[in-house]
């Protein structure tokens, strides 16, 4: 065997510079090559084509934008506008790369107040299409054509506007083109561009026209309506208003009550500075926000409007423009979760009292004894549950020396509002004048029935009590400075990774406020020495490693955000196991105090783990039952 026999032959289909130790030549793209690559980065499907052709009309001062299809914008899209035009002077410079009037220096970059500024939009779509530039300013005797591929400019009848003419989209890139979906899918991508400029102008009216038929139109209106006609009459029905001043932010817009919330994030609209975004540390923000008030993995509702300094926020992070960066995100992120958490503590059951009138104080007898003690919510627990607290909690280190048992006896509880706590005015007032009505009933131990002026109310009292409990514990805890620990007898140790041991070691202090002491045994292995007094049940190992690793997820700053979510999921455990069970009895001034008591706490809709806690059942749904009027 000779060594010829033993060397490995290229195959002869190799391309070149495939064998062993050849070496490519570094040479310069040619320009078609690179203006199609960078196309691909703006422009990837019709709607990007769309949403970019739009922002410029927006920019121009449009008052009415009129967006025109044909086969989901595959083969034509032409977007019309009354702007202020491009002067024939600029128009060859309009499709090329870089050229813009947005803006001229670093400074106008860092404190971007238009939708576009990177001047690639009709660079790209030009590479990708045959493009054309109709357009017309105030001052001009009529308006011209440009032709995108042969530079050719001629005159053209149009009135004070632009009209921007994309005809077939990818031709020169059919690699492009395979990937599209069905013209249905791409229109309706295209629709859901045009609706969220809808969503961010108001008082821009828009049109979208597909295959000569008009599918979708909103006329100039005042925001509240705009809103509303886009996003649809369930929403706003089952939303609320979102409005908060918090330094340089400014924040609107509409919330979708948890029991609003979708199986999909379909319906989530972010805006900073009218422009529509994509952003995890907004979108974990809002999130955040309903952590104990979704049920399951249950998708929230919301469109939401962010003003901030435009140089307090980086625009140029990607050339779609849908991402962005703040210079404080911490701060945004805090900004913002605590706008939807104030909106969202507003609870329904006291929303029909606005609407009521005040009623009159007239003389009564006074109410029983047993109804003036549970309405006034003095400290002891709302419902004076007669089977005994568990001992946890009647032997726990929060126990007053009063000696009042259960959960109520943790320090700080909140006490009932002034117009709750006056047994009188409370006897006085109908039924009608409590949003929550008079209780009259008690169904299967589990449901409690009212009477409000709606017509009746179902309450599932232990979702409601839970709700109640876990929010004056959490307005408890926040007051101390680290939760009860109880120290083990018997060290628990388990096996861990060095993520989780370097994580205990840094965040010592922060696992003694969740009444945690882990420390190293050796390399691979931690013990707990103590856990939370509130939970002498719980798996601490599991405990641990839950904590552990939500601190190691947790990232600058948001430590104290972890701290505050294992926090609250052992007060939700706590709070679980205070409130009245199912098949617990009620007296008619129990069910009284207990709706009452969720009149006068915040997320009374919801209990911990998102269900909802009460339903109104309107004497129109009543009389529907039973046919009557019919």
């Amino acid at each position: 065997m000779t060594s010829e026999t033993l060397a490995p032959a290229v195959p002869p289909t190799s391309p070149p510079g495939a064998a062993a130790g050849a070496q490519r030549r570094i040479r310069e793209l040619p320009d078609e090559l690179i203006s199609q690559i960078a196309a691909g980065e703006v422009v990837d499907r019709p709607a990007a084509a769309v949403r970019e052709l739009v922002d410029n009309a927006l920019d121009a001062g449009a008052t009415q934008v009129t967006v025109r299809l044909l086969a989901g914008g595959v083969r034509s899209i032409v977007v019309e506008d009354d702007g202020s035009g491009i002067a024939i002077d600029d128009l060859p410079l309009a499709v090329k790369r870089h050229a813009t009037s947005k803006i001229g220096s670093l400074a106008d970059l860092e404190s971007v107040a238009t939708m576009g500024f990177r001047g690639e939009a009709l660079a790209a779509i030009g590479a990708v299409s045959e493009l054309a530039i109709t357009s017309r300013t105030a001052a001009a005797a009529h308006g011209w054509k440009l032709h995108a591929r042969s530079g050719e400019i001629s005159a053209a009848a149009r009135a004070t506007g632009t009209t921007v003419d994309v005809q077939e989209l990818f031709f020169s890139t059919p690699a492009r083109r395979k990937f599209l979906k069905t013209d249905a899918t791409e229109l309706a991508h295209c629709l859901e561009a045009v609706r969220r400029h809808a969503l961010a102008r108001p008082e821009v009216g828009f049109a979208v026209w597909h295959e000569g038929r008009l599918v979708a139109q909103w006329r100039p209106q005042p925001a509240a309506l705009r809103r509303a006609e886009v996003l649809g009459a369930d929403f706003t029905a089952a939303s609320r208003d979102v409005l908060a001043e918090r330094g340089p932010l400014h924040v609107e817009g509409r919330v979708g009550q948890p029991e609003a919330a979708r199986a999909r994030a379909d319906l989530q609209y972010i805006f900073v500075n009218g422009r529509h975004v994509r952003d995890r540390l907004l979108s974990h923000a809002v999130r955040s926000a309903f952590e104990d008030q979704l049920h399951g993995s249950r998708q929230p509702a919301y469109a939401l409007f962010l003003n901030i300094a435009p140089e307090l926020v980086d625009v140029n992070v990607h050339p779609a423009k849908i991402e962005v960066r703040f210079r404080d995100g911490r701060a945004v992120h805090q900004a913002l979760r605590h706008a939807v958490e104030d909106a969202l503590a507003l609870t329904r059951a006291a929303a029909p009292a606005a609407a009521l009138p005040e009623p009159a104080l007239v003389p009564t007898a006074p109410p029983p004894a047993a109804w003036q003690t549970a309405l006034a919510l003095p400290e002891a627990a709302p419902l004076q549950v007669q089977e005994p607290a568990p001992r946890w909690l009647a032997e726990g280190p929060w126990r007053t020396p009063q000696g009042s048992g259960g959960l109520a006896a943790w320090a700080g509880l909140r006490e009932a509002p002034a117009a709750a706590a006056t047994p009188m005015a409370a006897a006085a007032a109908p039924a009608t004048a409590w949003p929550l009505g008079r209780a009259i009933a008690q169904i299967g131990g589990v449901y409690v029935l009212a009477e409000n002026g709606q017509g009746l109310v179902v309450v599932d009292m232990h979702a409601a009590h839970e709700r109640i409990v876990y929010e004056r514990l959490k307005r408890a805890a926040s007051s101390t400075d680290a939760l009860p620990a109880q120290p083990l007898l018997l060290p628990v140790s388990f096996a861990a990774t060095a993520t989780e041991v370097a994580t205990a070691e840094a965040e010592a202090a922060t696992l003694q406020t969740l009444g945690l002491d882990i420390t190293p045994l050796s390399a691979q292995t931690l013990a707990v020495r103590s856990r939370p007094a509130a939970l002498p049940d719980a798996d601490v190992a599991e405990l641990a490693r839950a904590v552990l690793a939500e601190l190691a997820a947790a990232d600058s700053g948001g430590a104290s955000r972890a701290v505050q979510r294992a926090r609250d999921d052992i007060l939700a455990s706590m709070a679980c196991h205070g409130a009245v069970r199912a098949n617990r009895r009620l007296t008619i001034e129990e069910m009284n105090a207990l709706l009452r008591e969720m009149e006068a706490t915040e997320r009374a809709d919801t209990c911990n783990h998102g269900r909802p806690t009460w339903r109104q059942v309107t004497m129109k749904e009543l009389d529907a039952l039973f046919l009557r009027g019919r």
